[in-house]
């Protein structure tokens, strides 16, 4: 199971690291699409539409997700930027004020068109920050990337051998908090040796700590939505990870996070310039 989860992995970066480098703008945005896609074809099985549902459901983010990413391109740009800040916010409020309630009271909306129209803000709103976050800069995509995947590699590891206090019982029974203070210190290292060998800041190792923070609350809602359905993996996609969304649950809350902190920082809080 480890070996293909690491063998699985190492496709996945590789593949990853070509796309955000060495892709075009139009592939790299075909590609944000289809990972969006994939995990809204995951996140309906959460919600158990029928699969005229699913099927109506892609298609509708679809349409939404190639209009909205074309948009600067067109004679409409204007309303790029505010869409674009609109859907980032609403994703981030979700992240940082409605999933840690979810989390603390062990639930969630119940209304399936609610749930609906969650799913397509935070998944579209992932595809907006891949493509924006490589527009300022294909490392830091990588690096928050990196961060969230090395926090989630030494939280496995840390819980497998020291796990002993459970973080989230009713949620998630195998993560422990032992797992998170791994990740912490992993964390800690990577961003302490982008400190001394790139001249950050050692400011920045607080910031990758609250992407870590971003990246748990992603994956225990994940995990929430998962046992509220009753399945055990949000698909079976990638060998010795299970679904889509089992493999970015974490980068969820931490890339529309990061991109809509981005533009409130260099646009004022709107954003409205590509």
């Amino acid at each position: 199971m480890l070996k293909t989860r690491m063998i699985t992995a190492f496709f996945l970066l590789t593949g990853l690291i070509l796309l955000v480098f060495f892709a075009s703008n139009q592939l790299w945005m075909a590609a944000c699409l289809a990972l969006g896609l994939l995990g809204l074809r995951e996140w309906s099985g959460f919600i158990q539409l029928t699969d005229a549902g699913k099927n109506l459901y892609s298609v509708i983010f679809l349409l939404t997700g190639i209009t909205i990413l074309m948009l600067p391109y067109t004679s409409h740009a204007e309303y790029h930027g505010l869409i674009r800040v609109s859907l980032l916010g609403a994703a981030s409020f979700f992240w940082i004020i409605i999933a840690p309630i979810w989390l603390i009271r062990n639930a969630a909306f119940k209304s399936s068109a609610i749930l609906m129209l969650l799913g397509w803000v935070l998944l579209m709103s992932t595809c907006l920050a891949l493509h924006g976050l490589r527009d300022i800069s294909p490392w830091l995509l990588l690096g928050i990337i990196l961060t969230v995947s090395i926090a989630d590699s030494a939280a496995y590891f840390a819980g497998k051998r020291f796990g002993r206090h459970k973080l989230a019982p009713a949620v998630s029974p195998g993560k422990t908090w032992e797992g998170v203070w791994g990740a912490m210190l992993a964390v800690a290292v990577y961003g302490g040796v982008l400190c001394y060998t790139q001249g950050y800041s050692y400011w920045l190792i607080i910031s990758l700590w609250m992407l870590v923070v971003l990246s748990v609350i992603g994956d225990l809602t994940e995990s929430l939505m998962k046992r509220k359905a009753g399945i055990k993996d949000s698909g079976n996609l990638l060998p010795g990870h299970g679904g889509i969304l089992d493999r970015i649950d974490g980068l969820l809350p931490t890339l529309s996070v990061t991109l809509f902190c981005f533009y409130l920082a260099l646009f004022g809080g709107f954003g409205l310039t590509h």
